[in-house]
Formats: structure tokens, sequence, C-alpha cells
């Protein structure tokens, strides 16, 4: 495989934000303390931490927090010493005021995060964030969901509003590796920022996609370390880092210390273990957002529904994050056309 980047890869460890999901949102702030900790002695790049749903997530809809994200934040920063501590925002979600407090706390990075057709609610916050000095990435969810003219129509907005890089966001782990070759290099070939990639394993493509995506010339990758994001979790950092090294990709993460990470303290504190199983399967064969799948059990639950099915009728209605409520109302429906049967 051949880099098509001079650029040097950097990488976000996301499992203090989309592992917030699978932790219900119930961190602790020893337990991020911990990770961070870890995390930045093993060399990591920038360390993302918030809400799974982004700055401002905390709610009855997306899921209450145990301890407020911005004490999680101000955690992270004071367990860095070399790395990064970045954040991310949906607008309509989070607002100018959380990133504000953010960055006050020492976030150096914010991604702004969009579904893929919605850009232009981006343009607020991206300014905002870079008249403050931080980093500033756009970030496109459910890249699978549209065609690749208009995912780069979208990028160049972001880009046009003052995004560093944009990236390509694998949402759902929906996307086959020749889509994701597809739209790394239409991004690469219409931008003059830089390019990403985040990566969902529903489908077990995540490590194989994030490889394509730099051979295309991506330079920002995301991983979450023993898998622990939404779904059945991101491309796993310590198996990614260990193919770039063999490679000959060397990042300057230590991959020993990630891996004692994954095995001696992110392990014990999962509530399950990340696997594919039928719930992230279903997610990526029917395009669902990942974050759903909790969601889903639980409405399965209460109406004693199967959550796949709940699921598949979601991708049918294309349902997309912040849509949240659309979960139950879908169940609820499934319920009473069961009963009328």
């Amino acid at each position: 495989m051949i880099r098509k980047s001079d650029s040097p890869i950097k990488m976000t460890e996301v499992c203090l934000r989309d592992g917030s999901h699978v932790m219900a949102h119930q961190y602790t702030e020893s337990q991020v303390r911990e990770i961070a900790r870890a995390l930045d002695q093993a060399g990591m790049h920038y360390i993302e931490v918030s809400h799974g749903d982004g700055l401002g997530g905390s709610t009855l809809q997306y899921g209450k927090s145990l301890v407020d994200e911005m004490k999680l934040i101000e955690a992270a920063v004071e367990e860095c010493k070399q790395a990064t501590v970045a954040v991310l925002l949906l607008p309509g979600i989070g607002t100018v005021h959380e990133l504000k407090q953010a960055y006050q706390l020492g976030a150096g990075l914010v991604r702004i995060a969009t579904h893929v057709t919605e850009a232009d609610v981006s343009a607020q916050h991206i300014s905002v964030a870079r008249e403050l000095g931080m980093e500033t990435l756009g970030f496109l969810m459910m890249a699978h969901m549209v065609p690749t003219e208009k995912l780069v129509e979208q990028a160049k907005l972001m880009e046009s509003y003052g995004a560093q890089a944009v990236y390509v966001t694998d949402s759902a782990g929906a996307l086959l590796q020749h889509e994701v070759r597809e739209k790394i290099s239409a991004l690469r070939n219409a931008l003059t920022i830089e390019v990403g990639f985040h990566a969902h394993n529903n489908l077990s493509l995540a490590v194989a996609n994030t490889l394509v995506a730099i051979e295309e010339g991506a330079t920002r990758i995301d991983g979450s370390v023993r898998c622990l994001g939404a779904g059945a979790g991101n491309a796993q950092t310590e198996v990614l880092l260990s193919v770039l090294d063999r490679m000959g990709m060397n990042l300057g993460i230590d991959i020993y210390k990630m891996m004692d990470l994954a095995e001696n303290i992110v392990g014990p504190m999962l509530p399950r273990a990340q696997e594919i199983n039928k719930g992230s399967l279903v997610l990526g064969y029917a395009g669902v957002y990942s974050s759903f799948l909790l969601h889903a059990e639980r409405a399965g639950k209460r109406f004693g529904l199967d959550p796949r099915d709940i699921l598949i009728e979601l991708g049918k209605r294309k349902v997309v994050g912040g849509q949240e409520d659309m979960i139950l109302e879908v169940a609820s429906e499934l319920a009473r056309r069961n009963v009328e049967v």
C-alpha cells in the first residue's frame, strides 16, 4: 500500500467521547483521568472528551451524563502533558457558549459535526472556534447516505467557513472499501485542506477502511482503544497502530502502552464486550447511526420487539442523529402493527 500524502498522520483517540455511548454516559472523573493519563504517556496526539453526542449532549433525549462534561474536560487537560484535548460539537445540541467554556478549560481542538447534508449550520461555530485560536475541523456524519458529489459540495462549504480539515464520518459503519476510496480521493482532489476519516466497525471494516483512507490521502484518523465506541466501536486503536507500524508508518505512539491500556484499564471498565453482535451488525447493514443501538435495545424491551426490526425500519426511513425521538415512535408503530396482525 502506498501513501499518497507526505503529511504526517495525526490520530485522535475517541474512547472518552464516542465510548461515552457504550458507558451510557456514566464516565467518572477518576476513569477519565486514568485513561487520559495513560493515553498521554503513550504519546497519543489528540484525546477527544465530551458527551457522546458532543458538547451539551447531556439531556433526557440523548442520555444524562453522570459527571458534567466540563469537569471531565478539565480533568483530562490536567492529566495531559503533551496530548491535545479535543471536543466535539453538533450545532443544535451544543452552542458557542459550551465551546467557549471548553476552550477556557484548555481544549485545543474542536470538531464541528453536522449531518452530511447540513454543513451550512456549521458556519458560526467554525468561525468562533477559529477566532478563539482552536484547531477547527469539520465532521460530516453519515457520509454513506449521499453521493460523493454531494459530500464534496458540503466539505467545500466547511472549508469556506474556515475548517482546517474535513472528515468523512462513517457514523453507521456502513461504508465499503471502494466507497471510502472514492469519497476520500474526491475530497483530497477538491479541497486545499486536510482530509480525515472516522470509522465504525459494524461491518468489521473499520481498520481496513482507515487504511484505504490513508492510502487515498487522509491525514487525520480516529481510533478507539479496545473498540470503545458506539455500535461495535471504531477502528481499534492498538490494532490499527500495530498494522500501521508493520507497514512502516510509526506514528510516535507507544504500541505496548496502548495494549496495556486496553487490557488493564479500559477492558475492566467495559459494561459488555465490544464485539460485532446482531445489534451492531444490523447498524452497518441498515446504515443506521451507531449511537442508536442502546436506544433501540431499550425500546425493544419496552415494546416487546426485536431491536433489529426497529433498526431496519429506522434505516428505511433514513433517520439520522438528532432524531432519537423517532426510535420510540417507530417502536410504538411496529408494536401496534403486530397487535393488528
